[in-house]
């Protein structure tokens, strides 16, 4: 299993726009944070859509590298999402992903997104990677 020093070294020098910290790994999952700033935010003071389906991406990304290893080549296919209700624009967005499905050349996971402190989920996702063949 990768570590979360080593997972978090590859995504801010790979995807360092991402400003995403990486929280836990567990058994198939992962938990991550983005920080919110004026640029993360919509008109009305929310959390922009974008933001938050960048975050549940990553994610399902974290939570994939963490099983197979750091393997830059696994990609997204299928990224669902339903926005549920007004993130605050206070606090950073926090996202539990767990893989339901991890075979040799897909995965599927859900991801719930929510603001940092709060229990209501702000978004829900579900997702698809595929895995590139081991050489």
């Amino acid at each position: 299993m990768v570590t979360i020093a080593e997972l978090q070294a590859f995504i801010e020098r790979e995807l360092p726009q991402s400003g995403i910290v990486i929280e836990h790994l567990g058994d198939k999952s992962a938990r991550v944070r983005k920080p919110i700033t004026q640029a993360h935010l919509r008109p009305g003071g929310t959390v922009s859509g974008p933001t938050m389906m960048e975050l549940a991406d990553i994610a399902i990304y974290v939570a994939l590298l963490a099983e197979i290893g750091i393997v830059p080549l696994a990609v997204t296919t299928n990224l669902n999402i339903n926005f549920l209700r007004k993130p605050s624009a206070e606090c950073d967005i926090v996202a539990d992903c767990r893989l339901l499905k991890l075979g040799k050349s897909l995965a599927i996971a859900e991801v719930s997104v929510f603001s940092n402190g709060h229990s209501d989920l702000v978004a829900h996702a579900v997702g698809t990677y595929s895995i590139p063949p081991v050489s």
